[in-house]
């Protein structure tokens, strides 16, 4: 359960995300994860989307207006196509609450918390994620 030191993530998260700090770089990578790995870093290659993994790190849930005041320099436009590719990926929950004005929050998902620590070590993340991951991109593509 989320505590008021790990903020809104629980015991076992945390546990899964520092454990890409101390593993191996892996022999023999499977085409697919190769594939993978090059896909998520080249969505990361753009400074917002590090930036905003960072924010939601650090500030935990935020309103969309929140997250563009946190992200200086960001346009609205450029705040909305890194939100959505970020969700498409599975590293941020994206929560649309019915009222008026509607009310949207964001929040890392346990796959964009373990990105967090395994950034450096991003090719064991894509070996042990690539089926969350295609996963998430399906249940989003299927969505529209």
């Amino acid at each position: 359960m989320a505590n008021e030191e790990n903020g809104p993530f629980t015991e076992d998260e945390i546990a899964r995300a520092q454990s890409y700090k101390v593993r191996d770089y892996p022999e023999g990578v499977d085409p697919q994860i190769d594939e993978l790995v090059k896909d998520l870093i080249s969505g990361f290659a753009d400074k917002w989307t590090m930036i905003i993994l960072d924010v939601l790190w650090e500030e935990g849930t935020l309103r969309f207006s929140e997250l563009a005041r946190h992200v200086t320099g960001i346009s609205q436009k450029m705040l909305t196509q890194t939100l959505r590719r970020m969700e498409r990926d599975g590293l941020v929950i994206r929560t649309l609450y019915p009222s008026v004005p509607p009310k949207v929050e964001y929040r890392l998902s346990s796959l964009g918390l373990s990105l967090g620590a395994a950034f450096c070590n991003i090719w064991v993340w894509a070996i042990e994620n690539l089926e969350s991951v295609r996963n998430a991109r399906e249940d989003f593509d299927s969505r529209k």
